[in-house]
Protein backbone atom coordinates (compact mmCIF):
# COMPACT_ATOMS: atom_id res chain seq x y z
CA UNK A 1 0.00 0.00 0.00
CA UNK A 2 0.93 3.63 -0.83
CA UNK A 3 3.30 5.78 1.93
CA UNK A 4 0.12 8.41 0.47
CA UNK A 5 -2.47 6.84 2.11
CA UNK A 6 -0.91 5.35 4.69
CA UNK A 7 0.98 8.01 5.75
CA UNK A 8 4.67 9.35 6.72
CA UNK A 9 7.40 7.80 8.68
CA UNK A 10 8.43 8.48 12.23
CA UNK A 11 11.48 9.81 10.70
CA UNK A 12 9.71 12.11 8.61
CA UNK A 13 7.43 13.36 10.86
CA UNK A 14 10.34 14.43 13.59
CA UNK A 15 11.94 15.92 10.64
CA UNK A 16 8.98 18.00 9.93
CA UNK A 17 8.46 18.88 13.91
CA UNK A 18 12.02 19.34 14.65
CA UNK A 19 11.99 16.35 17.21
CA UNK A 20 14.08 13.24 17.17
CA UNK A 21 12.87 10.05 16.54
CA UNK A 22 13.51 9.02 19.68
CA UNK A 23 11.41 11.78 21.49
CA UNK A 24 8.53 10.64 18.94
CA UNK A 25 8.46 7.19 20.12
CA UNK A 26 8.70 7.76 23.75
CA UNK A 27 6.01 9.84 23.60
CA UNK A 28 3.98 7.00 21.98
CA UNK A 29 5.39 4.68 24.79
CA UNK A 30 4.59 6.87 27.88
CA UNK A 31 1.48 9.20 27.02
CA UNK A 32 -0.51 7.05 24.03
CA UNK A 33 0.43 9.80 21.52
CA UNK A 34 0.70 7.07 18.51
CA UNK A 35 -0.35 6.93 14.66
CA UNK A 36 -3.84 5.13 14.24
CA UNK A 37 -2.24 3.19 11.67
CA UNK A 38 0.59 0.95 11.52
CA UNK A 39 1.58 -0.96 8.40
CA UNK A 40 1.61 -4.39 8.18
CA UNK A 41 0.76 -4.37 11.97
CA UNK A 42 4.55 -3.72 12.75
CA UNK A 43 5.83 0.26 10.81
CA UNK A 44 4.33 3.73 12.63
CA UNK A 45 2.57 5.34 9.65
CA UNK A 46 1.70 8.65 10.27
CA UNK A 47 -1.11 10.27 8.65
CA UNK A 48 -2.65 14.05 8.86
CA UNK A 49 -4.56 13.74 11.79
CA UNK A 50 -1.73 11.69 13.52
CA UNK A 51 0.82 14.44 12.26
CA UNK A 52 -1.71 16.85 13.68
CA UNK A 53 -2.06 15.57 17.25
CA UNK A 54 1.92 15.83 17.59
CA UNK A 55 2.14 19.82 16.43
CA UNK A 56 -0.36 19.77 19.13
CA UNK A 57 1.82 17.96 21.39
CA UNK A 58 4.70 20.13 20.44
CA UNK A 59 2.62 23.25 20.61
CA UNK A 60 2.00 22.38 24.13
CA UNK A 61 4.67 21.34 25.92
CA UNK A 62 6.53 24.69 24.60
CA UNK A 63 3.94 26.31 26.34
CA UNK A 64 5.46 24.48 29.45
CA UNK A 65 2.67 22.08 30.05
CA UNK A 66 3.45 18.89 31.22
CA UNK A 67 3.70 15.96 28.28
CA UNK A 68 1.35 13.45 30.41
CA UNK A 69 -0.97 17.08 30.73
CA UNK A 70 -0.51 17.88 27.08
CA UNK A 71 -1.08 14.58 25.56
CA UNK A 72 -4.32 14.19 27.36
CA UNK A 73 -4.89 17.66 24.98
CA UNK A 74 -3.69 16.36 22.23
CA UNK A 75 -5.57 13.17 21.61
CA UNK A 76 -8.56 15.48 21.15
CA UNK A 77 -7.24 16.94 18.40
CA UNK A 78 -7.10 13.85 16.58
CA UNK A 79 -10.52 12.23 18.41
CA UNK A 80 -12.61 14.67 18.17
CA UNK A 81 -13.87 17.20 21.00
CA UNK A 82 -16.84 15.33 21.17
CA UNK A 83 -14.91 11.87 21.41
CA UNK A 84 -14.07 10.28 24.89
CA UNK A 85 -9.80 11.77 25.04
CA UNK A 86 -8.43 9.26 27.29
CA UNK A 87 -6.32 6.98 25.22
CA UNK A 88 -7.52 3.07 24.86
CA UNK A 89 -6.37 0.63 23.64
CA UNK A 90 -3.58 -0.60 22.33
CA UNK A 91 -2.16 2.96 23.21
CA UNK A 92 -3.26 2.94 26.88
CA UNK A 93 -0.24 5.22 28.55
CA UNK A 94 2.12 3.42 31.26
CA UNK A 95 1.77 5.94 34.38
CA UNK A 96 4.55 8.17 33.86
CA UNK A 97 8.01 7.17 35.02
CA UNK A 98 9.01 8.12 38.62
CA UNK A 99 5.22 7.97 39.75
CA UNK A 100 5.47 4.62 42.05
CA UNK A 101 9.10 3.76 42.51
CA UNK A 102 10.00 -0.13 42.56
CA UNK A 103 11.12 -1.47 45.84
CA UNK A 104 14.93 -0.93 45.03
CA UNK A 105 15.05 2.69 44.88
CA UNK A 106 13.83 5.60 42.96
CA UNK A 107 14.34 5.57 39.47
CA UNK A 108 16.55 7.66 37.61
CA UNK A 109 14.32 9.49 34.90
CA UNK A 110 13.14 12.27 33.84
CA UNK A 111 10.39 13.84 35.67
CA UNK A 112 7.09 15.42 33.59
CA UNK A 113 8.00 19.00 32.44
CA UNK A 114 11.60 18.39 32.33
CA UNK A 115 13.35 20.69 29.49
CA UNK A 116 14.19 17.75 27.65
CA UNK A 117 17.30 17.31 29.17
CA UNK A 118 18.42 20.56 30.16
CA UNK A 119 19.61 21.10 33.97
CA UNK A 120 17.12 22.94 34.63
CA UNK A 121 16.99 22.63 38.52
CA UNK A 122 13.91 24.29 40.47
CA UNK A 123 12.10 27.00 37.77
CA UNK A 124 9.63 28.78 36.70
CA UNK A 125 6.90 26.63 34.46
CA UNK A 126 8.29 29.07 31.62
CA UNK A 127 11.38 28.28 31.97
CA UNK A 128 11.08 24.77 31.17
CA UNK A 129 8.97 25.29 28.38
CA UNK A 130 11.71 27.59 26.71
CA UNK A 131 14.04 24.96 26.91
CA UNK A 132 11.88 22.59 25.29
CA UNK A 133 11.46 24.61 22.46
CA UNK A 134 15.39 25.87 22.10
CA UNK A 135 16.50 22.20 22.08
CA UNK A 136 14.12 21.77 19.30
CA UNK A 137 15.31 24.72 17.61
CA UNK A 138 11.90 25.91 17.48
CA UNK A 139 12.00 29.86 16.49
CA UNK A 140 8.89 30.66 16.35
CA UNK A 141 7.71 29.20 19.81
CA UNK A 142 10.91 30.70 21.40
CA UNK A 143 9.79 33.81 20.33
CA UNK A 144 6.13 33.76 21.51
CA UNK A 145 6.81 32.34 24.54
CA UNK A 146 10.14 35.12 25.51
CA UNK A 147 7.75 37.81 24.59
CA UNK A 148 4.87 35.88 26.85
CA UNK A 149 7.15 36.16 29.94
CA UNK A 150 7.84 39.57 28.82
CA UNK A 151 4.53 40.92 28.66
CA UNK A 152 3.17 38.79 32.16
CA UNK A 153 6.24 39.53 34.35
CA UNK A 154 7.90 42.18 33.28
CA UNK A 155 11.74 43.00 31.72
CA UNK A 156 13.51 42.11 35.29
CA UNK A 157 11.52 39.09 35.95
CA UNK A 158 11.81 37.43 32.44
CA UNK A 159 15.28 38.21 32.65
CA UNK A 160 16.14 36.38 35.86
CA UNK A 161 13.72 33.93 36.04
CA UNK A 162 13.18 32.76 32.49
CA UNK A 163 15.61 33.93 29.91
CA UNK A 164 18.82 33.67 32.12
CA UNK A 165 18.19 29.99 33.67
CA UNK A 166 17.99 28.59 30.25
CA UNK A 167 20.84 30.00 28.74
CA UNK A 168 22.36 28.76 31.86
CA UNK A 169 21.21 25.31 31.27
CA UNK A 170 22.21 25.58 27.90
CA UNK A 171 25.92 26.57 28.24
CA UNK A 172 26.11 23.83 31.02
CA UNK A 173 24.40 21.18 28.38
CA UNK A 174 27.06 22.13 25.73
CA UNK A 175 30.04 21.94 28.42
CA UNK A 176 28.44 18.26 29.58
CA UNK A 177 27.87 16.98 25.86
CA UNK A 178 31.49 17.13 23.97
CA UNK A 179 30.28 20.49 22.33
CA UNK A 180 27.24 19.57 21.44
CA UNK A 181 23.73 21.60 21.68
CA UNK A 182 26.21 24.76 20.19
CA UNK A 183 23.76 25.35 17.40
CA UNK A 184 20.81 25.52 20.58
CA UNK A 185 22.51 28.16 22.50
CA UNK A 186 23.03 30.19 19.06
CA UNK A 187 19.46 30.79 18.42
CA UNK A 188 18.71 30.79 22.05
CA UNK A 189 20.90 33.43 22.32
CA UNK A 190 19.91 35.10 18.71
CA UNK A 191 15.84 35.17 19.87
CA UNK A 192 16.60 36.22 23.50
CA UNK A 193 18.66 39.19 21.97
CA UNK A 194 15.56 39.69 19.24
CA UNK A 195 13.37 39.89 22.04
CA UNK A 196 15.17 42.29 23.77
CA UNK A 197 16.32 44.44 21.64
CA UNK A 198 12.40 45.00 20.28
CA UNK A 199 11.77 45.54 23.83
CA UNK A 200 14.04 48.94 23.87
CA UNK A 201 12.72 49.82 20.65
CA UNK A 202 9.02 49.87 21.69
CA UNK A 203 8.89 51.40 24.95
CA UNK A 204 7.48 54.35 25.74
CA UNK A 205 10.01 57.59 25.18
CA UNK A 206 10.24 59.99 27.86
CA UNK A 207 11.67 63.61 27.59
CA UNK A 208 15.29 63.73 28.11
CA UNK A 209 15.57 67.50 27.70
CA UNK A 210 19.82 66.70 25.89
CA UNK A 211 20.41 64.47 28.95
CA UNK A 212 23.75 62.91 28.85
CA UNK A 213 23.38 59.04 27.80
CA UNK A 214 24.97 56.10 29.36
CA UNK A 215 27.52 54.12 27.52
CA UNK A 216 26.87 50.39 27.31
CA UNK A 217 30.07 48.29 26.48
CA UNK A 218 31.96 45.02 26.38
CA UNK A 219 35.18 45.26 27.48
CA UNK A 220 37.94 44.34 24.96
CA UNK A 221 37.64 40.35 24.64
CA UNK A 222 34.65 40.23 25.76
CA UNK A 223 31.67 38.96 23.62
CA UNK A 224 28.58 38.45 25.82
CA UNK A 225 26.58 41.07 25.02
CA UNK A 226 22.84 40.11 26.06
CA UNK A 227 23.17 41.10 29.88
CA UNK A 228 24.19 45.23 28.60
CA UNK A 229 21.03 44.46 25.86
CA UNK A 230 18.67 43.33 29.14
CA UNK A 231 20.08 46.88 29.97
CA UNK A 232 19.67 48.68 27.52
CA UNK A 233 15.94 47.34 27.41
CA UNK A 234 15.68 48.23 31.06
CA UNK A 235 16.92 51.81 30.72
CA UNK A 236 14.64 52.34 27.89
CA UNK A 237 11.58 51.27 29.47
CA UNK A 238 12.51 54.46 32.01
CA UNK A 239 13.30 56.71 29.38
CA UNK A 240 16.99 56.93 29.87
CA UNK A 241 19.30 57.97 26.90
CA UNK A 242 21.93 55.09 26.10
CA UNK A 243 24.16 54.68 23.18
CA UNK A 244 24.96 50.74 23.21
CA UNK A 245 28.48 50.11 22.03
CA UNK A 246 28.15 46.03 21.86
CA UNK A 247 30.69 42.85 21.80
CA UNK A 248 34.93 43.67 22.46
CA UNK A 249 35.00 47.45 22.37
CA UNK A 250 38.87 48.16 21.72
CA UNK A 251 40.11 50.09 24.87
CA UNK A 252 41.22 52.95 22.39
CA UNK A 253 37.75 53.29 21.27
CA UNK A 254 36.42 53.18 24.55
CA UNK A 255 38.03 56.28 25.61
CA UNK A 256 37.31 58.21 22.56
CA UNK A 257 33.67 57.45 22.93
CA UNK A 258 33.46 58.69 26.51
CA UNK A 259 35.14 61.89 25.68
CA UNK A 260 32.82 62.15 22.43
CA UNK A 261 29.84 61.17 24.69
CA UNK A 262 30.39 62.75 28.08
CA UNK A 263 28.10 60.06 29.38
CA UNK A 264 26.25 60.55 32.92
CA UNK A 265 27.43 56.25 33.21
CA UNK A 266 29.83 54.30 31.65
CA UNK A 267 28.43 50.13 32.03
CA UNK A 268 31.68 47.77 31.31
CA UNK A 269 30.35 44.35 31.02
CA UNK A 270 32.97 41.15 31.89
CA UNK A 271 32.15 38.18 31.86
CA UNK A 272 35.15 36.52 33.08
CA UNK A 273 38.52 37.87 34.61
CA UNK A 274 40.69 37.54 31.96
CA UNK A 275 38.64 40.55 29.88
CA UNK A 276 38.31 42.47 33.35
CA UNK A 277 40.24 45.62 32.81
CA UNK A 278 40.75 47.27 36.07
CA UNK A 279 43.43 49.95 34.25
CA UNK A 280 41.20 50.26 31.76
CA UNK A 281 37.64 51.06 34.35
CA UNK A 282 39.80 53.50 36.66
CA UNK A 283 40.65 55.93 33.66
CA UNK A 284 37.00 56.20 32.26
CA UNK A 285 36.31 56.85 36.08
CA UNK A 286 38.68 59.75 35.90
CA UNK A 287 37.45 61.17 32.54
CA UNK A 288 36.15 64.71 33.31
CA UNK A 289 34.52 66.89 30.96
CA UNK A 290 32.40 69.72 31.05
CA UNK A 291 33.08 73.64 31.65
CA UNK A 292 36.35 74.44 33.51
CA UNK A 293 35.22 74.48 37.68
CA UNK A 294 32.12 72.33 36.62
CA UNK A 295 33.76 69.45 34.92
CA UNK A 296 32.34 65.98 36.11
CA UNK A 297 33.43 62.38 35.27
CA UNK A 298 30.50 59.09 34.63
CA UNK A 299 29.70 56.64 37.77
CA UNK A 300 31.12 53.53 36.18
CA UNK A 301 29.76 50.49 36.58
CA UNK A 302 31.26 47.51 36.52
CA UNK A 303 28.84 44.50 35.56
CA UNK A 304 29.51 41.38 35.43
CA UNK A 305 31.06 38.24 36.93
CA UNK A 306 34.38 39.09 35.84
CA UNK A 307 35.00 41.50 38.05
CA UNK A 308 36.45 41.57 41.58
CA UNK A 309 35.83 43.84 44.73
CA UNK A 310 39.56 45.01 44.50
CA UNK A 311 38.64 46.74 41.70
CA UNK A 312 36.43 48.93 42.96
CA UNK A 313 37.99 52.67 43.37
CA UNK A 314 36.22 56.37 44.13
CA UNK A 315 33.51 56.68 41.16
CA UNK A 316 32.91 53.13 40.47
CA UNK A 317 29.69 50.87 41.78
CA UNK A 318 29.88 47.00 41.31
CA UNK A 319 25.78 46.39 40.76
CA UNK A 320 24.56 42.82 41.77
CA UNK A 321 22.02 42.37 38.97
CA UNK A 322 19.47 43.95 36.56
CA UNK A 323 17.21 45.80 38.85
CA UNK A 324 20.54 47.06 40.93
CA UNK A 325 22.00 48.70 38.02
CA UNK A 326 19.22 49.95 36.87
CA UNK A 327 18.26 51.58 39.87
CA UNK A 328 21.50 53.07 40.45
CA UNK A 329 21.39 54.50 36.62
CA UNK A 330 18.05 56.16 37.50
CA UNK A 331 19.26 57.64 40.72
CA UNK A 332 21.48 59.75 39.02
CA UNK A 333 18.96 60.95 36.26
CA UNK A 334 16.23 61.90 39.52
CA UNK A 335 17.91 64.26 41.17
CA UNK A 336 18.53 66.02 38.54
CA UNK A 337 15.39 66.33 37.06
CA UNK A 338 16.93 65.65 33.30
CA UNK A 339 14.56 62.96 31.99
CA UNK A 340 10.75 62.97 33.21
CA UNK A 341 9.41 59.61 32.33
CA UNK A 342 6.06 60.00 30.21
CA UNK A 343 3.76 56.96 31.95
CA UNK A 344 5.31 56.85 35.56
CA UNK A 345 7.47 53.98 36.23
CA UNK A 346 8.25 51.23 33.78
CA UNK A 347 6.72 47.98 34.84
CA UNK A 348 8.68 45.42 36.25
CA UNK A 349 11.37 47.65 36.59
CA UNK A 350 11.50 47.82 40.57
CA UNK A 351 9.00 50.75 41.36
CA UNK A 352 11.28 53.25 43.62
CA UNK A 353 14.32 54.69 42.91
CA UNK A 354 17.18 54.55 45.75
CA UNK A 355 19.83 57.21 46.15
CA UNK A 356 23.26 56.53 45.15
CA UNK A 357 25.16 54.96 47.83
Amino acid sequence: MSGAVLGVSTGAVARRLGVSPTTVRSWEQRYGIGPAVREDGRHRRWRPEDVAMLEEMCRLTSSGIPPAEAARAALAVRRGPDEDVRPGPPHTPPEPHGAHAPSGGPRRTRQPGSGNGLPLGEVRQECRGLARAAVRLDGPAMEALLQQALDTHGLVTAWDEVMVPTLHAVGRKWEATDNRYVEVEHLLSWHVSTTLRRAAVTAPRASAHGAAPVLLACLPGEQHTLPLEALAAGLAERGLPTRMFGAAVPAEALRAAVCRSGPAAVVLWSQSRSTADAALARHMAATAFGLKGARTAPLVLLAGPGWSVRALTAGMVRPHGLREALDLIAALYARTGAVEEADGPAPGTGGGVPSRP
